[in-house]
């Protein structure tokens, strides 16, 4: 599997595993491998939502900035 730059990226590789899974071509073995690699890329798109999402910049009522970490 090769290494995805960006958060896009990963998910258009996952939604690839996705579309060759549910082609339905595919023998057992690969379908085991193809959701063991869509595990991964789909560890990975959460992994890098937990970052993003720590980094979001929270404005209150009153206009203070809380970056929320």
């Amino acid at each position: 599997m090769a290494k995805a730059s960006n958060l896009e990226d990963t998910f258009n590789k996952l939604e690839a595993v996705l579309n060759e899974m549910e082609q339905g071509e595919l023998t057992l073995d690969e379908s085991f491998k193809k959701y063991k690699e869509g595990m991964e890329l789909l560890n990975k798109c959460n992994t890098m939502l937990d970052k993003v999402e720590k980094q979001i910049v929270i404005i209150d009522d009153n206009g203070v900035v809380d970056n929320n970490e």
